[in-house]
């Protein structure tokens, strides 16, 4: 039987198309996922890198603006595991790195230029305060200050090892107490108090842990100081 004209214009048609898509099925190709889904109907599943949501430097959620510093500070977990400092998804200060400490973890970087000076940590519980307060006195004009505490921050503070925090932008290290967690930045010179800062208090009836409460983690942009003049 032969096909008539309209017929015969489907069955060609027809055969075109599955010329087509028998083509892209062989051969690849950007069109032939969109081939298969127009005759099949069906709906690739995205991949895993395509669902996860996009970090940025030291895992933040979204880019730091132009000369702003990436930073996340995650303080010590009880007395097991140790706090983090990173800067520009470098990490400055870690248990991986082999230099972190029961008490305070301190990274020093200079504000005009993100580069990090030095890491040091101090124990609060058995050490000797003079040793931080020879640290913190002469800080430059501009020097920003990344701390993160580990099991307990506080039992050596005295009244000028908080003072001298206090001048840095601090609110919280005036209360500071016997194993709380404590992250904060702060800078020499600041003008204002720091907005970055967390403080969560060493309570029988709140804390995660035994004897200790929950590990913090912050993260944020710190703009980079102008250059001083002279």
């Amino acid at each position: 039987m032969r096909l008539t004209g309209p017929l015969r214009a489907v069955a060609v048609l027809l055969l075109v198309g599955l010329t087509w898509l028998l083509a892209n099925t062989l051969f690849g190709g950007e069109s032939s996922s969109s081939v298969r889904h127009l005759f099949t109907g069906a709906s690739e599943e995205p991949t895993p890198a395509e669902t996860r949501p996009r970090k940025y430097k030291c895992g933040l959620s979204a880019p730091c603006p132009p000369k702003h510093l990436a930073f996340r500070l995650v303080s010590g977990a009880a007395n097991v595991i140790g706090p983090k400092i990173c800067l520009e998804d470098k990490m400055l200060v870690s248990s991986v790195k082999n230099n972190v400490g029961r008490g305070l973890n301190i990274a020093l970087v200079n504000g005009v230029t993100g580069e990090l000076l030095t890491t040091k940590n101090f124990d609060m519980w058995a050490g000797d305060v003079s040793d931080l307060l020879k640290f913190l006195r002469p800080l430059h004009e501009g020097t920003l200050v990344f701390v993160a505490s580990f099991d307990d921050p506080a039992t050596k503070l005295n009244d000028e090892s908080r003072r001298l925090f206090e001048e840095l932008g601090s609110t919280a290290v005036k209360e500071l107490a016997f194993r709380d967690s404590w992250v904060f930045v702060g800078a020499k010179g600041i003008e204002n108090k720091s907005p970055f800062e967390q403080r969560m208090k060493n309570s029988k009836s709140s804390n995660k842990y035994e004897g200790w409460p929950e590990s913090l983690e912050m993260d944020g942009c710190i703009p980079l100081r102008a250059p001083l003049e002279g």
